[in-house]
């Protein structure tokens, strides 16, 4: 038996046949040609076949992952467009008079190389989309087909890396799991291995040959563990796991419908986080009491320029709809840190955690804010719309936030276009917010703790970097006094106070969370079910009798 170990993607068990995929590196000669025109034109032409593949991949995408795992192939096809991508290979094929795959193989490494070496990790993720880009071409231009998995079973799929445009081709009734040797926790395929709920590892440095190929193994995606050719020990721990957690999946499905209630008669608020409208079927499938988070700013991300009033009122129209009585909390827009826009033209920071990032952004650039805003409050019309304002830091802040409300309430009246009162709320995700939140709660509806922020600021950890984890520990005592002194001031003030952070889905803390009072958890989807469960089995009042504050 062998073992490797990897980073999980996403959880689950995996018992199958391994599948090496390979793409196998196309081959591409240096070959001169008397006519550069028409070489020129070969790759005009292999770009547009190009552009209709991945037009296709995106409606594929779309059905099956939403619209953000589906916008990377906007942006193949945005990167296939670009005018620097395009002139370096016309240029290498009328200079040096050579085919035009000699001049995309050319052009990809030269990119990627560059892509490679920039400190940004967005920028670096770029590199890949490039190969893959150019991978297709060439593929378009020699006449090949990309490889599919030749399977008679459902396989585990064990690849070197997987380009975003291979995860969505992929059939799923054919996929068990997929293992890369390489790749990152962040890439656009981990993303869309999540979204998708597939058991997953990336960077897991096992060999890609036939000692591998068509061995019985075993991925333990919460683990972050393969096992390949696995012992009968093995084999029937991992077997049992595996039912129980099938078990378990089916146990939960009976809590649909159930109030959030504890034993002793306790209620809470179990909301979802979601990024965009396709992920409404995962919200209602999972039976979510309201939208906790909704994170507007994918609709700025999944573009190259600022979406219309119009557009985002009809998201944010089809989201209340959707939800009918249910509350939906919309974020303003929260782009800076490691959510990057060309399109703002925001200035390089030298820290961007702590730089011109979500609510900074809107007041000081407050057109760009008022159009946000006009859309919500003609939204919130058509549902239980509540606005969330991110990264606040002072009182101040929150009433030149007002100001600019009444000031597009004043057009939207002389315009005599229609709009609702939608609640006001903002986050604590600073621990000036959670210090001054008895002010605070004077001047809005309610709080949702970012605890991913909070924790980031708390503990002076950048949450991005990952050789500081040993250093994150986020049951830190002074995590949860925040947390405790701004639910302690929110009640004061008559407010409520949820959570919609990561902490909120963690198992270990949702006794604690229900002894302070928390009133809403807001987590992704998939947690809202066993978050249920803990609820329903837990005794506030006998737990406050025997805890011991450890904070």
């Amino acid at each position: 038996m062998q073992v490797y170990n990897g980073k999980s993607v996403f959880g689950g068990i995996a018992i199958g046949r391994i599948y090496v995929y390979g793409k196998g590196k196309k081959q591409v000669k240096r070959e001169r040609t008397q006519d550069p025109e028409a070489e020129i034109k070969r790759y005009r032409e292999a770009t547009g076949t190009a552009i209709e593949q991945l037009s296709g991949l995106y409606e594929k995408a779309l059905q099956e992952v939403g619209e953000s795992g589906a916008a990377i192939f906007e942006i193949h096809q945005m990167m296939l467009e670009d005018d620097d991508y395009r002139d370096s290979i016309e240029n290498i094929i009328t200079t040096q008079s050579v085919n035009a795959e000699y001049a995309v193989a050319q052009t990809a490494d030269n990119f990627a190389s560059m892509f490679a070496s920039m400190e940004d990790d967005y920028m670096r993720g770029r590199a890949a989309d490039v190969k893959d880009i150019s991978e297709r071409l060439l593929a378009i231009l020699q006449g090949t087909q990309e490889q599919g998995i030749r399977a008679k079973e459902p396989v585990i799929i064990v690849a070197d890396d997987l380009a975003p445009s291979e995860t969505v081709q992929l059939d799923k009734d054919m996929v068990l799991s997929f293992v890369t040797a390489h790749g990152s926790l962040n890439s656009h395929t981990a993303i869309l291995a999540r979204t998708m709920g597939i058991p997953a590892l990336v960077d897991a440095r096992l060999p890609l040959d036939e000692t591998v190929d068509g061995m019985l193994g075993i991925v333990d995606g919460a683990g972050g563990m393969i096992y390949i050719d696995p012992d009968e020990d093995t084999l029937t721990r991992m077997q049992k796991a595996r039912e129980e957690e099938q078990e378990k999946k089916e146990l939960l499905q009976t809590l649909k419908g159930r109030e959030n209630i504890t034993l002793d008669g306790q209620s809470i608020l179990l909301y979802a986080n979601i990024g965009n409208v396709k992920d409404l079927a995962m919200v209602l499938r999972n039976d979510a009491g309201g939208i906790g988070l909704f994170r507007s700013e994918f609709l700025y991300l999944e573009r190259e320029q600022f979406p219309t009033e119009e557009e985002q009122f009809q998201s944010y129209r089809t989201v209340a709809e959707t939800m009918g009585k249910k509350r939906v909390i919309i974020r303003t827009l929260d782009i800076g840190a490691d959510k990057q826009c060309d399109y703002f033209q925001l200035e390089k920071e030298e820290n961007p955690a702590l730089g011109c990032r979500a609510i900074r952004i809107c007041l000081t650039r407050p057109e760009i804010f008022k159009t946000q805003l006009r859309a919500l409050f003609r939204a919130s019309m058509y549902g239980k719309i509540a606005i969330m304002y991110p990264m606040i830091t002072s009182v101040k802040e929150v009433r030149r936030i007002k100001e600019i409300v009444e000031e597009v309430k004043r057009e939207l009246d002389a315009q005599g276009v229609a709009y609702g009162n939608p609640e006001q709320g903002i986050m604590i995700e600073t621990p000036a917010a959670a210090i001054i939140s008895d002010l605070l709660a004077r001047e809005v509806d309610f709080f949702s703790i970012g605890t991913n922020d909070l924790t980031q600021y708390l503990l002076a950890v950048d949450r991005q970097n990952t050789a500081l984890d040993e250093f994150c520990d986020i049951h830190h005592p002074a995590i949860l006094r925040m947390i405790s002194l701004v639910v302690e001031n929110s009640h004061k003030a008559g407010i409520w106070t949820g959570i919609c952070g990561e902490l909120g889905a963690d198992p270990e803390l949702t006794k604690e969370f229900l002894a302070m009072g928390v009133d809403e958890l807001s987590v992704s989807p998939g947690r809202i079910l066993p978050l249920r469960k803990a609820i329903l089995e837990t005794d506030v009042s006998e737990y406050k009798k025997n805890r011991q504050k450890n904070w």
